[in-house]
């Protein structure tokens, strides 16, 4: 639930009072903003656990500077300051986050590789969690548009303060002279570091955006896509599934850091591996995009239990990009995993974790 905005009074009466160690205060005085900086720092990092400490680092110094706070920004622009730097403080400690396409190699016939537990996964981001927050005329993207995982994927490849530079000024709308003085840089260094980013990501972006093609197909038809999808599955219909494939689809499952592309290397893979499970399904929605909980029959629990999200990037009315981001009860099945903590839960996007027929 979007929050209710608060007067520049109020806001102000906010601050003496948490200056004064009124906690409560203070906890009313960052509600509003929470959403964003969670979707800010996921943008940043690519992954709602990094973004969770993020948050959470930035909030507990947000506290601890309020005496510093001079009011010359909005408490919204001071808080995205701190939450930027709490990400370049979590980008030093770790290596860039990727998808399966972007680092490893397509297979045909064989496994997705053995799983890559010391590498970085992006990971996918609950819809329940997007809020369109604040827009100016600069902003040149959605906040929904971007959080899909292509746009995601391809800002991790632009250096962390050209990456900064990109948010605040195209998605999160802030002029120039505000993202230089969030940054602590000059204008033309800002504006430098724009043209950079844009011209690094200008290739890499697709063509149109997950919330155009939902938007083109509508609800209906996007609800009837899924219908099949899980269908197929559920049936072991490998024809049918490749019928709702464009030719070059790929299907990833991070951590295993190599995928499978194109209609015959899916069709050996479903065949080899995917019908071999009883499966059941339920649709939802990750990263702006159309989304599928998976679940695999448990004989001990004698029910389906959640496994897999398949997260659908779509492409003229088929899906291009299957990318299958395990749960922990999905990683459990396999020795392989453990110790994998990037492993989703489906109660994060609205999902029961099992179901009994």
């Amino acid at each position: 639930m979007t929050m209710q905005k608060i007067s520049t009074e109020e806001e102000f009466d906010l601050i003496e009072r948490a200056r004064d160690g009124d906690e409560r205060a203070y906890e009313e005085l960052i509600e509003g903003h929470r959403s964003e900086l969670h979707a800010h720092c996921y943008r940043m990092l690519a992954s709602t656990h990094d973004a969770d400490d993020a948050v959470q680092d930035a909030l507990i110094r947000a506290w601890r500077g309020l005496a510093g706070f001079e009011s010359r920004s909005s408490v919204r622009t001071w808080l995205f300051k701190i939450a930027t730097n709490s990400s370049f403080d979590l980008l030093q400690k770790r290596s860039r986050r990727e998808l399966p396409i972007d680092r490893g190699k397509a297979r045909v016939g064989e496994s997705p590789g053995d799983a890559r537990l010391d590498a970085s996964w992006i990971e996918p981001y609950p819809d329940r969690l997007i809020e369109p927050g604040e827009r100016s005329p600069h902003a040149r993207y959605e906040a929904r548009e971007s959080l899909e995982l292509g746009f995601i994927a391809v800002i991790q490849h632009v250096p962390p303060r050209q990456r900064a530079v990109l948010i605040l000024r195209e998605v999160l709308g802030y002029s120039a002279q505000e993202t230089a003085d969030l940054l602590e840089m000059s204008v033309a260094a800002v504006n430098s570091s724009l043209q950079r980013a844009r011209s690094s990501i200008a290739d890499r972006l697709p063509s149109t955006t997950q919330s155009e093609e939902l938007t083109r197909l509508g609800d209906d038809a996007v609800q009837e896509l899924a219908r099949r999808y899980s269908d197929a599955i559920d049936h072991a219909d490998v024809p049918g599934i490749l019928a709702l494939l464009t030719d070059d689809a790929t299907w990833s499952m991070p951590p295993h850091p190599d995928y499978y592309q194109g209609r015959r290397a899916i069709k050996l893979f479903h065949e080899d591996d995917v019908s071999q499970v009883r499966w059941r399904h339920r649709t939802t929605s990750a990263n702006g995009q159309l989304a599928v909980g998976c679940y695999i029959f448990d004989d001990e629990r004698n029910a389906f239990v959640g496994s897999v999200l398949d997260v659908l990037t779509l492409r003229n009315g088929l899906i291009a990009h299957v990318t299958a981001f395990f749960s922990a009860a999905g990683l459990g099945r396999s020795e392989e995993h453990t110790g994998y903590k990037d492993a989703v839960d489906f109660a994060d996007f609205g999902l029961p974790l099992e179901i009994v027929e």
